[in-house]
Order: C-alpha cells, then sequence, then structure tokens
C-alpha cells in the first residue's frame, strides 16, 4: 500500500472523529422532545407541513398506529414514483425526450427508491428523464432515510419509557428528520461537490468532438455527454444510505466523481449518520456508556471489513504476477487489483468505498464488486450479510444491532443463570421470538429467492457467468436487495420482468416485514416497566458484552450463510479464479 493509501484511510477516520459526537448529540437534542437547536428558523417551516398535511405533531402513536402511517406514506409514495416513470414521456423536464419506462421496470424503481434500497437495472443518463430523477426518485432519498431514522428512534424510546404505550408520533419524526438533519447537510454538500467539479444543471444531452480519432481514418470522433442536477442527487444520494446514482456508473462518472476529494468526502457522508446513531442512543437513553457499547461494536466490525478488502485489492492479481505483471506500490503507481476499477482513484479508494457502501445501506459505487479478487468481493458480501449492522443504514444500522443486542443478553443470561434485562427492562419469550423473526427475514427471503432463480432455467439463463462466480452474482443481488442496500456484484442481466418483480419483491419483505416486527417488538418494550440495577443485573456496557455482542453477529452469519459463502467466493479463491 502506498502512503496515500494510509493518508486517505486516517483522513477518513479524522473526519468521523469530528462528526459522529457532534452530529450525535444534535439528533438527541432533535428527538428528544424538548428545545433543540434552530428551533427559531425550523419550528414555522414544520408547522406550515403539518397544517397543510393536518397533522397533530403532538399527538403520539401506539406501535400499530405508527407502523399504519409507514406503510400508508411508503405506499402512496411508490405508487405516485411509478406512475411518473410510465408518463415520463409526456411529462415536462425531459430534454433528451426519454421514453416511459416499462411496467416491471417502472415497479422495481418505484419499489427500490421507496425501500432505500435504490437498486438501479437501468442506466441513469440512458432512462431517466430530469423529472423523473428528481420528483420521481430524490424526493425517496430524503424520506426513505428519515423513515428508518424514524423507526430507530421508536424503538429508542421504547427502551426509555417504562409501562407506556405509545412511541411517538411517525409524521413528526419523519419530517425533523427531513428539516433538520437531511436537507441542511445534502445542501451544504451539493455545493461542495459542484466547487469540485460535480454538475449541476438542466442541460439536455449535447453531441461534441473528441480530441480522439480513429486509427484507419483519422476522423475525429463525437460523443454524447449528457448534463442534468447531479450534485444534489450525489449529496442525499451517500447521506442518505440510498445509493442510487444519476449515471449508470455511479461514481466512476467523471461528472459525479471528478477527483479523488469527491470519494473520499462521499464516504464520509455514508458513514455519518450511521456512526453518529449510537451517540444519540446513548444520550436519549441517558447512558453514555451503553452508547459506546453500540458505537464500538460498529466500530471494530466496519474496521474489520476495512483491514480485510483493502490488502486484499493493493496486493493485486496472481494470475498477473505470474506473467510478470508488476502490481506493486510505487511513487508513480498505486499499484494493487485495477480490474473493474477507475485508474484515477486506485485499488484503495475503491476497496474502501465497497468496504462502506455495504457495511452500510448505501449502494454508491465507484468500481465492480465483480472484478475485485474472490477474497475481495466476499467482503462486501459478507457485510451485508451481517445485516448492515457495521454500522447499517441511516437507522437501520442501529435498530438492526439492537436487536441482536437484546439476543445477545438472553444468550448471556442463559449462560450465566440470570435473568436477561436491559436498560432495567426484562425480557421475556415474545420478545426473543420477535428479535428472532427479525434476524430469520432477510437470510430466509435471500436464499429462498436465489435458490429458486438459481434452479428455474429462464433466470439462470441471465447470469453472464457461471459455476463458483455466478453463485455469487445471484447471491450477492438478493443479499443487497433484501437488505435494501442496492449495490450491484454485476454480471447478471437483471432488467427483464422476473428479475425486476423478484428483486422488488424481496425488498419490500426486507424492508417492511422487518419494520413492523422492530415497531412490534417496540410496543412490547415500552409496556415494560424499568427496574432498578441489582447484583444479580447482568452489566451491558462493559468490554466483555461488546466482545460478546460482535461474536452473536459474526456467529449469526457464519451459521446461516456459510454455504453460500463456501460455495461461491471461498471455491473461487482457492480454485485461483481470479478476474482477468
Amino acid at each position: 500500500m502506498s502512503a496515500a493509501s494510509y493518508l486517505s484511510i486516517a483522513a477518513l477516520a479524522g473526519l468521523l472523529v469530528l462528526s459522529t459526537p457532534l452530529l450525535g448529540v444534535y439528533m438527541a437534542k432533535v428527538y428528544g422532545g424538548g428545545n433543540a437547536p434552530g428551533d427559531r428558523f425550523f419550528l414555522p417551516i414544520e408547522r406550515f407541513i403539518y397544517r397543510i398535511c393536518r397533522v397533530d405533531p403532538k399527538q403520539e402513536q401506539s406501535w400499530r398506529a405508527y407502523s399504519v402511517c409507514l406503510l400508508v406514506f411508503s405506499s402512496v409514495g411508490i405508487v405516485m414514483t411509478y406512475v411518473i416513470l410510465r408518463m415520463q414521456s409526456i411529462l415536462p423536464l425531459n430534454p433528451d425526450h426519454m421514453r416511459s419506462v416499462s411496467p416491471s421496470l417502472a415497479f422495481n424503481t418505484a419499489v427500490s427508491f421507496a425501500t432505500n434500497t435504490d437498486w438501479q437495472s437501468y442506466g441513469g443518463e440512458s432512462t431517466m428523464s430530469q423529472l423523473s430523477q428528481m420528483a420521481g426518485l430524490v424526493w425517496h432519498q430524503f424520506f426513505s432515510a428519515a423513515v428508518g431514522m424514524a423507526v430507530a428512534v421508536a424503538l429508542i424510546r421504547a427502551l426509555t419509557r417504562r409501562r407506556g404505550t405509545t412511541l411517538g408520533n411517525f409524521w413528526a419524526d419523519t419530517v425533523r428528520s427531513v428539516t433538520r438533519i437531511l436537507l441542511p447537510i445534502s445542501l451544504v454538500f451539493a455545493i461542495l461537490f459542484v466547487s469540485q467539479g460535480v454538475i449541476q444543471n438542466f442541460h439536455a444531452e449535447k453531441t461534441v468532438t473528441t480530441l480522439a480519432a480513429t486509427a484507419t481514418h483519422n476522423v475525429a470522433l463525437q460523443q454524447k455527454v449528457p448534463g442534468g442536477p447531479v450534485a444534489s442527487m450525489l449529496s442525499i444520494e451517500v447521506l442518505g444510505d440510498n445509493g442510487g446514482g444519476y449515471f449508470n456508473t455511479n461514481g466512476s462518472y467523471p461528472y459525479a466523481g471528478p477527483n479523488a476529494i469527491v470519494p473520499l468526502l462521499c464516504t464520509w457522508l455514508m458513514l455519518m449518520i450511521p456512526f453518529a446513531f449510537p451517540v444519540t442512543f446513548g444520550k436519549m437513553v441517558g447512558s453514555r456508556r451503553q452508547g459506546v457499547v453500540v458505537l464500538a461494536a460498529m466500530a471494530v466490525l466496519f474496521s474489520l471489513s476495512v483491514a480485510a478488502v483493502v490488502p486484499l485489492e493493493n496486493a493485486g492479481n496472481p494470475n498477473l504476477s505470474a506473467e510478470g505483471v508488476t502490481q506493486r506500490a510505487t511513487a508513480a503507481n498505486p499499484g494493487g487489483n485495477f480490474e473493474g476499477k477507475d485508474v484515477r482513484f486506485g485499488a484503495t479508494s475503491s476497496a474502501l468505498v465497497a468496504a462502506s457502501v455495504t457495511a452500510t445501506s448505501a449502494g454508491y459505487t465507484n468500481a465492480a464488486h465483480e472484478s475485485f479478487v474472490p477474497l475481495g468481493g466476499a467482503v462486501p458480501l459478507f457485510n451485508m450479510m451481517l445485516g448492515e449492522v457495521d454500522p447499517g443504514g441511516s437507522g437501520g444500522g442501529l435498530y438492526g444491532l439492537l436487536v441482536v443486542l437484546l439476543l445477545t443478553v438472553f444468550i448471556a443470561g442463559l449462560m450465566v443463570g440470570r435473568t436477561p434485562e436491559y436498560l432495567g427492562k426484562k425480557l421475556g419469550a415474545a420478545d426473543m421470538k420477535m428479535a428472532a423473526v427479525y434476524i430469520l427475514i432477510v437470510p430466509a427471503t435471500v436464499l429462498i429467492f436465489a435458490g429458486a432463480s438459481l434452479l428455474l432455467h429462464g433466470p439462470a439463463g441471465d447470469m453472464l457467468s457461471t459455476g463458483p462466480h455466478g453463485l455469487t452474482e445471484v447471491v450477492y443481488a438478493f443479499a443487497s436487495s433484501a437488505n435494501n442496500n442496492g449495490s450491484a456484484f454485476a454480471g447478471l442481466s437483471a432488467n427483464n420482468p422476473y428479475w425486476n418483480t423478484a428483486l422488488a419483491i424481496s425488498m419490500l419483505i426486507g424492508r417492511y416485514l422487518g419494520m413492523i416486527v422492530v415497531l412490534a417488538l417496540a410496543g412490547s418494550l415500552v409496556r415494560k416497566p424499568v427496574y432498578a440495577v441489582s447484583a444479580g443485573t447482568l452489566r451491558t456496557d462493559s468490554p466483555l458484552f461488546t466482545g460478546m455482542l460482535m461474536v452473536v453477529v459474526v456467529v449469526l452469519v457464519g451459521l446461516t450463510y456459510f454455504p453460500a459463502l463456501a460455495l461461491g467466493p471461498i471455491v473461487e479463491h482457492l480454485a485461483g479464479h481470479y478476474p482477468l
């Protein structure tokens, strides 16, 4: 690894150390119910929104009412986006005269952006009009992230309230997430991205004459250069852990990734809110140490994934080394495996982005994960298989890890003979059943859909690879969709009715069934009394418990997904099948 590689990793760590406590404390004040910074500016805006929508933000809701509002809001959003995409050809702001999107692709895309997945079975610059990008897709990137944040806050309240029946107000939590957190940060970084060369305009596609010429006739070549409001989409794409890019090649397209600074800022934005949420959690439950446990588990698991994938990609391709190709880092060449990567950014930047987008729920990419060395490609897949809790998406990472934490408390209680208890609330059989259901939802969806797709003749024919690599392509696709990640391994022709429908259904199951179970668990916890800590209480704020929490996360993944990993990237590595 070059000095620049170490510098980029250190810069990311420094930015996160700076933003995590500041944003975490601010978010605790936003959701805490009392006075919050910026009230004088934000409150009039929020009151106007509530008045227009006829919502009483002070009316608290039970977990059932909270769930109904969430589902109704998301369903309306899906229908609205579907209609926009199907009518795209006759709507305004379509300077390149894009045709209307096909029914299966419109359904897949509407579900994808509403569920915070942002899986894209299309090339944005060749499929979507500017209106579709903004009114159909970008608004979902704000509100789908806000919905995840709202569910996380509802679970935190359930752990802090004594014999309650309500979890807050869905509309208030969602609106405050957008107006006070997502919009301000997105605005600042959109301006910053423009300053770095990311485009922001409403220009139609332009045909330009390039400096290159054909080798046979020495005739200048022409190229079509797209325009569009890219910077405003990029900022919320990464901040909300969405991932859906304006261009097909996403962060490696020069207008979306003009220099090495932009992917670094994008990686920071992906990790900013997920890492801040444990601080928010600690402040809201009144125990800084409990927040540190969650934050430490997230940080260690994420650091291990970076420590695995970055050296693997920097080591290069041994098949090329055998042919005498030098892949070692030098002052002039960053070195490493450059297959499927943007040569401007190098192996370290691509590997760091890959680890970040799959540790969160962001699908933003600047490299083809399919072209990573086998074990290097296994790391992003494993990150998603963890349930994206290291640190996970905006809100989703926190409530996902808290569910595993409750299960860890139960296991630890059984091991030492103590009543399972967390933050003074005793955990019963019903709570553990709901935690188990939550943990099984995504693996069952991934493995059932992947298995069925491999057995069916038609879908199997859409795989561009066979053997272990083809298996990884399919498992990755459903792991990405069910975990609402959105990144693609590549190598799968997914834009057809079967794949569009199957992936959309897995997105819906992974997102909304999981959220409903979390809210039902919150409804159970909020009704419980809070007991005082005694000598028999199992400590959940110690390094020992933090280590056990991480072990439970990894073991759950190992027991569930190991056969798929063994038959896919591990076999590919042992067989020496490296991309060329």
